[in-house]
């Protein structure tokens, strides 16, 4: 697509076509299997201040916590009972882990499960990426939230934009299977802005993009923002789906927050992935980057039995593989 279509695209009040058509497109390339990847937010400790994240360093009234790497891998040995073949283990950034820890849980991790391990960790060295990644971790997410170098400069005021598209390189470099992502509907964006936003996705040939939807935060700078909607979120989902054909794209938590059956729609425009959250009950009410969060008081058993429900009900089925990326230089 041209910028041009894009934009007509995601101006149009009626989508009912695109989403049509971003399913074919996600029916052909990646077929009816939902991958479910197990959430395991292991620490809300963050070194910076993005004025939209409720994780955000200045944020005094969250209460911080850490889990230790034995209770990170309870929790992913909990996930690997549940069945599930693919764990993403999160973190604000600056999180203070020492890499030869991480590394250590990895090789763990890795050498008492037969289980994929995506991390979220925020950027690091290019030597840090190496490790983990010799250590067993197989993807790697940092979404860049936005590729105008103004609304970023504004969201992410202690982050540096080229180092930030400079870690995707490292990442892919060291063999990473990456991932990266965008919000919709922040504030000050514009249509052309996404679009763009969408070409450079298309453009980093990503084996898994995240899309979300902005939600304001009372807790940061941003609270009296407007939120971003659904409606435009899924347009941006489907388009990418149509354009990157087999890139795993998730249909993630904050849809189902900011609108009641919000992943479930998404699941019908193109997207092929869930991620169940893994976190110990405990831990979750502290992990809220936007209010109203979805599934913080359930068990992990819970989340289980709800996603399946939800699988079943669209008349899609759970994969039974790890869902590795789909790219032809995997």
């Amino acid at each position: 697509m041209t910028r041009d279509e894009i934009i007509h695209l995601l101006s149009i009040d009626e989508a009912a076509a695109l989403f049509g058509e971003a399913d074919r497109v996600r029916r052909l390339h990646v077929g009816d299997a939902v991958h479910l990847r197990g959430l395991i937010e292991f620490s809300n400790a963050c070194g910076r201040d993005c004025t939209y994240c409720g994780l955000r360093r200045s944020n005094g009234n969250v209460q911080r916590y850490r889990m230790s790497t034995d209770e990170i891998f309870d929790a992913a040995k909990a996930a690997d009972g549940l069945g599930y073949k693919s764990l993403v283990l999160q973190s604000g950034e600056n999180c203070q882990y020492p890499i030869k820890d991480m590394c250590a849980l990895l090789r763990r991790i890795k050498g008492e499960m037969d289980i994929a391990i995506t991390l979220s960790m925020g950027e690091k060295t290019r030597e840090e990426y190496a490790l983990l990644k010799q250590a067993g971790a197989d993807r790697y997410l940092l979404r860049f939230e936005t590729s105008s170098e103004e609304l970023f400069a504004q969201l992410k005021p202690d982050s540096s934009f080229k180092e930030r598209f400079q870690c995707l390189t490292w990442l892919r470099e060291v063999g990473f299977q990456v991932g990266s992502g965008i919000m919709v509907g922040l504030p000050g964006q514009t249509v052309e802005m996404i679009a763009d936003d969408i070409l450079i996705l298309e453009k980093l040939d990503l084996d898994m993009i995240g899309i979300g939807p902005f939600i304001a935060n009372p807790e940061t700078p941003l609270k009296n923002a407007v939120s971003g909607t659904l409606d435009l979120t899924l347009k941006v989902l489907a388009i990418l789906r149509i354009m990157t054909k087999n890139a795993h794209i998730p249909a993630t938590t904050a849809m189902g927050s900011i609108e009641k059956g919000g992943r479930e729609r998404a699941l019908k425009c193109g997207a092929n992935v869930l991620m169940p959250n893994v976190t110990p009950t405990k831990y979750r009410e502290h992990y809220q980057l936007y209010p109203n969060k979805i599934c913080i008081k359930d068990q992990p058993g819970d989340c289980s039995l709800c996603i399946a429900g939800m699988v079943r009900s669209l008349g899609r089925t759970i994969a039974t593989d790890a869902g590795h990326s789909l790219k032809v230089n995997i």
